[in-house]
């Protein structure tokens, strides 16, 4: 079951409102070259930067070693800091009147000295389609937002699919400690170590499953360029969180057909 989202989006920050005022004078952006140029020629214009941070107490949770489950405060508690990051990032570009925001990364680092204290920053640059501003937001309003390049998103585009949403899923999963007899039995021979092969299998299910639903609940036909990431912060070896994350996308046109072509390179 994917953690609760809070019932309403968080609201624009005074200070980065004051900030966006003024994107009307000069954009920024972090589109390479390449991605402005091409994003250009398919009709939109970037606006501004636009970013969202949580820093996160994790709270501590308690289980036996010899427990395989899954912790869901832990579960709850990196997921709810990452949506706080994303949902401060898509007020920012809804505040511009963004069609979307593109080029999202989704970060964290530890804070300060804590080691329970994770910084969750989501960046992004809001963009608009000058021909027909608003025709590329999702069905609620709001600017799309997508981890795609510049130059996936006009490929994208070419084959008619529209970019609706970030998705993602997590699972804060403890692993068993195997017995002593175990271990022994294993020592010096080639065998699988059930529980970890079991326990990593169901955490990343989790995961995907969590990141599909999202999807689904957006009205998406499917998820595009999806990974899966683990680390364990400063859980131990035995407590891991698989997260999975893509872009939603939905079909809006036939698109047309893209044939490969030839290219070469100055230095060949």
């Amino acid at each position: 079951m994917q953690p609760n989202q809070p019932s309403q989006p968080n609201q624009l920050d005074q200070v980065a409102g004051e900030r966006l005022s003024h994107a009307n004078r000069i954009f920024t952006s972090d589109l390479s070259v390449n991605e402005f140029a091409l994003l250009h020629g398919a009709g939109f214009e970037p606006i501004d930067l636009v970013m969202g941070v949580s820093v996160y107490h994790v709270g501590f949770q308690f289980t036996g070693i010899r427990q395989q489950q899954e912790l869901p405060v832990l579960t709850e508690a990196t997921y709810r800091a990452r949506w706080n990051a994303m949902s401060r990032m898509q007020a920012e570009a809804d505040s511009l009147g963004a069609d979307g925001v593109v080029g999202v990364r989704l970060e964290w680092r530890q804070h300060g000295e804590s080691m329970e204290h994770l910084e969750f920053i989501a960046v992004g640059t809001a963009v608009r389609f000058a021909k027909s501003p608003g025709s590329y937001r999702r069905p609620n309003g709001q600017a799309f937002t997508s981890h795609l390049s510049g130059q996936d998103m006009v490929t994208l585009m070419r084959t008619g699919y529209a970019p609706i949403a970030f998705v993602m899923g997590n699972c804060v999963f403890h692993v068993a400690v195997q017995g002593f007899r175990q271990m022994l039995s294993q020592m010096g021979r080639n065998m699988e170590m059930p529980q970890w092969t079991q326990g990593n299998y169901q955490a990343r299910e989790l995961a995907m499953s969590r990141m599909q639903a999202e999807a689904e609940r957006d009205g998406a036909n499917g998820v595009t360029g999806v990974s899966v990431d683990i680390s364990n912060y400063a859980w131990g070896y035995h407590t891991v969180e698989f997260y999975a994350s893509g872009t939603a996308i939905r079909r809006v046109g036939e698109g047309d057909p893209i044939l490969p072509q030839f290219t070469l390179g100055m230095n060949s």
